[in-house]
């Protein structure tokens, strides 16, 4: 009976590791079509949502039979029910991720773009998000308490590089670089990639309550007021992602059209 426990177990595993991978594909391929202004990317990114709604349904189906067949106790049953408020999160993930897929389609449709300073700020975020996201799926199917805790010095990160766009944005309103119409979009851009990284602390939280009896609420107060290693880890991610940024300026710079900016 255990044995074949573990082998549902497993599978609900490698199902989540399966979902978790439509979604890292689907936010690279959407903040990809933004920045390429590639229609067909965006299209498929669209059109993944709808792979990535039914593998919800798959794991919801296997994780409901789980309960009501095998009746989990202790650790068991903690980790079902975190699997189904996991899959919940990785599902808004999805729909951020169709979101930001809609928005390129919309400036495709309207033949607008963003400044070349725009741009690299998207790739810089692609790649805080990819990894914030990968980070936060690979710590809960691998069960590993280390990696949960690289999540919320990644999400500080989103949060600070979301506030330096805003205000670079603000500068470039001000400079007439960026009209009121690409301002909409990249405000509701802004929006979802910190809902994104919202989601990702919560997955991340749901398996550091498990293992350590923590609340999370209380974990992450005194994390960002007095952990030492949180406030390094955050820093040496910050100045990596910074440099990343700094590396996409200098190449869109020299691959830019001189074009007049919208």
């Amino acid at each position: 009976m255990r044995n074949r426990f573990d082998r549902q177990l497993s599978t609900l595993n490698d199902e989540l590791i399966e979902m978790g991978s439509m979604i890292e594909k689907s936010i690279e391929t959407a903040i990809k079509a933004l920045v390429n202004q590639d229609v067909d990317l965006a299209r498929h990114a669209i059109e993944a949502d709808e792979e990535i709604d039914r593998q919800e349904r798959i794991i919801e189906d296997l994780c409901l039979k789980l309960l009501l067949q095998q009746q989990p106790v202790a650790k068991d049953l903690r980790l079902i029910s975190s699997a189904l408020k996991m899959i919940t999160d990785m599902e808004r993930i999805g729909d951020h991720a169709l979101n930001v897929a809609q928005s390129a389609q919309e400036m495709h449709d309207k033949q607008i773009s963003f400044s070349t300073e725009a741009k690299s700020e998207l790739q810089a975020m692609r790649a805080a998000l990819t990894e914030t996201v990968h980070l936060a799926f690979d710590a809960f199917c691998k069960d590993d308490l280390n990696l949960a805790h690289q999540v919320e010095p990644m999400e500080e990160v989103i949060d600070t590089f979301n506030m330096r766009m805003k205000k670079k944005h603000i500068e470039r309103l001000q400079k007439a670089a960026c009209t009121v119409e690409l301002g909409y979009i990249f405000q509701d851009l802004l929006t979802n990639f910190e809902r994104i990284s919202d989601h990702c602390s919560n997955i991340a939280g749901c398996l550091i309550e498990i293992e350590e009896n923590r609340d999370m609420h209380e974990y992450l107060h005194d994390l960002k007021k007095s952990d030492e290693s949180f406030q390094e880890q955050y820093h040496a991610n910050l100045e990596r992602y910074m440099m990343q940024l700094q590396q996409f300026m200098e190449q869109n710079q020299q691959t830019a059209e001189p074009v007049k900016s919208k």
